[in-house]
């Protein structure tokens, strides 16, 4: 299971929300360059990096600091405001390795089904985060009124490979994650599930791994010291 550490960023700063509440927001670390080579030292290879203004308003305002980070030599998924072609090709151009379409893969699907076909499946994943199992959208601001079920077979259908599903409820807790939603999720579609939301533990990552998803992020639990990333990684498996 790979295993993706997070940065979110919101005015240029590493930060942290609680279930998605913009009015929780907080600094968790100074730099995210140095975050970033934190998490290479560990032996992570991989990155989760969501640039919350993007998400929330759907402009990119971090898109140099995304850059610099990708510097750092990690291989980087990245959400938050991309909602064209021409935000894709942007974030490609910044060094991204894989661009995570969220909002827009539900307000306009046929642009989904074009990333996928010009830059094929490996470089684009759909995020699903959902509260109560409902999609949100707009920074989790808005209900979609959509079950993230058939959400998740819409996107298979149409040739999406990799889902990032977000349990709202959990994420920030630290109260472990969604693991009933996540096996419901795993028989319903083929594709690779990332877990995101809730890990609160090297043992979670363990139930996780154990239980075959693809990845897991780890986002508020490296911060507040409670996983061992170079352990997750080395449990994790080949990266």
């Amino acid at each position: 299971m790979l295993i993706f550490p997070a940065i979110d960023l919101k005015d240029g700063k590493v930060v942290r929300l609680y279930k998605g509440n913009f009015e929780t927001v907080h600094q968790v670390a100074d730099d995210p360059v140095e975050t970033a080579r934190t998490f290479r030292a560990a032996g992570a290879r991989y990155l989760h990096m969501v640039d919350l203004d993007g998400a929330r308003g759907g402009v990119r305002k971090n898109n140099a600091i995304v850059k610099a980070v990708a510097e750092v030599g990690l291989n980087i998924e990245l959400g938050g405001g991309i909602r064209s072609m021409a935000d894709l090709e942007a974030v490609f151009e910044s060094g991204i390795w894989r661009a995570v379409i969220g909002s827009a893969a539900v307000s306009d699907p046929d642009f989904v089904r074009e990333a996928v076909v010009k830059y094929g499946p490996e470089r684009v994943a759909v995020g699903i985060d959902a509260r109560d199992g409902l999609v949100r959208t707009a920074g989790w601001e808005e209900n979609a009124g959509l079950d993230y079920i058939p959400f998740a077979r819409q996107m298979e259908t149409i040739g999406v490979k990799y889902l990032i599903f977000t349990d709202i409820e959990t994420d920030g807790t630290l109260s472990g994650p969604a693991f009933e939603r996540l096996e419901a999720l795993q028989k319903a579609v083929s594709c690779s599930i990332t877990a995101s939301g809730g890990v609160s533990s090297n043992e979670d990552l363990r139930r996780l791994r154990d239980r075959g998803l693809y990845a897991a992020v780890v986002g508020k639990a490296w911060y507040a010291g409670a996983v061992d990333l170079a352990l997750a990684v080395q449990e994790g498996g080949p990266q």
